[in-house]
């Protein structure tokens, strides 16, 4: 008796300390995926777990300044490192503007974690037309984007000692082949980094496949791309006092007014210019080797909707889709070509008409002068937070834009048909058609252009033709009120 009591005590024991060591274990568990939750869902939806349009509200209230703790929102604990033995290391030279930069910096972190490579903090374009001197921490927060993918790859501040040495004097660089997918780089890009240990890519954009991807891969460019790529303190704090600024004027409206000198000379369209600014246009485009296209008809573009729109017939659209003069309108651009006298009539229609210099002080902006990359993160934050956003032209950062704006609770986007526009406008400028038929027709024709839910369109063959992964990175939205389901 007194045998089989102390072999049930001792089973009981036993017992109790496997349950122990099980719940230790699953609590060690919850603990590291929430901080991985932590870290992965966006600081601007930090506040609606559960979805929905009013955490959304909250998330973009906190990213306008509102809300200092949730927008700065740090993870609950360290993003545990993921260990793997590393293939080599990936140097990126990124081209283009702020948003061309930004989803190749997205691509390249995807694709440095699909061959278990180690990234090199990217390098930025400073010999494009705005050379524009600025380094990767000059824009974002290096630290913040090294620590919080730490649990995908590894990613450095600089190769060491020994292979900086080895690079100076042989570097196998590369641009790879655009729009590729995972296959590509498995088997043609990997065995050059086995063999050479440090690989060089000299191009970053549109690298990646929109369509065709694994999952996990196209949510991977998504966290990088709306939560990794956090701006410095800097930018962020002068972005937030722009928000505030215009938030407490009341709702406000974003136009991307896409009309700088360099977007007319490299495409061509010189509608509404004047001879002598046709001739600046095309001189400098001839003036830049890697801009391939000289001779452009610039009627026929702008018949086939590949010309932004100028501000006078932005002028004429917006009043036909019921913007109003009392109407708060905040130009996101670079400098306008033509200056104020092209801003003339849309200056009469809208007098609420602001810009970045406009609000902040020349002191506030004077570290940022010279610094287009810099500004232009300014106008992206300002564009995400908007009321409504409304790109003249689907470059870049309209595209990067409407996807992150689909991303926070698919906030109103109008995209515009300039094909059907410019049909329009030249019936209405020429007398055919009547105000009130142009702008029944503006308005209809935009009826399913508010930035909608809406699947990606794939073209096999034609990834130029097909939608853009990141102005629609459907993978990663969610299914309650366009907000990604984090739980």
């Amino acid at each position: 008796m007194v045998v089989a009591a102390a072999v049930a005590k001792r089973r009981r024991m036993w017992r109790w300390a496997m349950r122990a060591v099980a719940s230790a274990v699953l609590w060690t568990a919850v603990v590291q995926l929430a901080s991985i939750a932590g870290l992965w869902r966006p600081r601007v939806l930090a506040d609606c777990w559960g979805g929905g349009s009013g955490g959304a509200a909250a998330g973009l209230a906190a990213l306008a300044g509102e809300d200092r703790t949730t927008a700065r929102l740090s993870p609950l604990a360290p993003v545990p490192r993921r260990v793997y033995r590393s293939n080599g290391y990936l140097l990126v030279t990124c081209n283009g503007g702020l948003n061309q930069m930004r989803a190749g910096i997205c691509d390249m972190v995807t694709i440095a974690r699909h061959l278990n490579l180690t990234l090199v903090v990217p390098e930025l374009d400073k010999r494009s037309f705005w050379a524009d001197p600025s380094d990767f921490g000059d824009i974002f927060d290096v630290n913040y984007f090294i620590n919080s993918l730490r649990d995908e790859l590894m990613i450095v501040k600089q190769l060491p000692l020994k292979l900086q040495l080895k690079t100076r004097k042989r570097l196998y660089s590369m641009p790879p082949i655009s729009w590729s997918n995972d296959t590509y780089y498995l088997k043609r890009v990997l065995p050059i980094a086995r063999k050479h240990k440090v690989i060089h890519f000299n191009k970053t954009d549109a690298r990646l496949a929109n369509n065709g991807l694994p999952v996990h891969l196209q949510m991977l460019r998504c966290r990088v791309n709306f939560e990794a790529l956090r701006f410095t303190p800097q930018i962020e704090a002068l972005g937030r006092k722009l928000i505030s600024t215009l938030q407490k004027s009341g709702q406000f409206v974003v136009l991307h007014l896409r009309y700088e000198m360099d977007m007319l000379s490299f495409s061509g369209c010189a509608h509404g210019c004047s001879a002598k600014e046709t001739e600046e246009l095309t001189r400098m485009r001839y003036a830049y080797p890697w801009w391939k296209e000289k001779e452009i008809d610039s009627e026929f573009k702008r018949l086939q909707g590949l010309c932004p729109l100028t501000p006078e017939e932005i002028t004429l659209v917006l009043k036909a889709l019921g913007f109003t003069k009392d109407t708060l309108i905040y130009i996101a651009s670079g400098e306008i070509y033509g200056g104020e006298r092209r801003l003339a009539a849309l200056n009469a229609a809208y007098p609420k008409l602001v810009r970045k210099e406009k609000i902040l002080s020349p002191e506030e902006l004077r570290p940022f002068q010279n610094h287009s990359t810099q500004m232009a993160a300014l106008d992206y934050m300002v564009s995400i937070a908007s009321d409504v956003f409304i790109p003249s032209y689907d470059g870049n950062m309209a595209r990067v834009v409407e996807g992150h704006r689909r991303y926070t609770g698919f906030r109103k986007t109008i995209l515009l048909d300039r094909v059907k526009l410019v049909e329009l406008l030249d019936l209405f400028q020429g007398g055919a058609l009547s105000w009130d038929g142009f702008s029944a027709a503006v308005k209809a024709a935009h009826q399913d252009h508010m930035g909608q839910p809406t699947d990606r369109r794939a073209i096999p063959g034609r990834p130029k033709e097909e939608d853009y992964f990141y102005a629609n990175p459907q993978e990663c939205l969610g299914s309650k009120g366009g907000l990604r389901d984090v739980l």
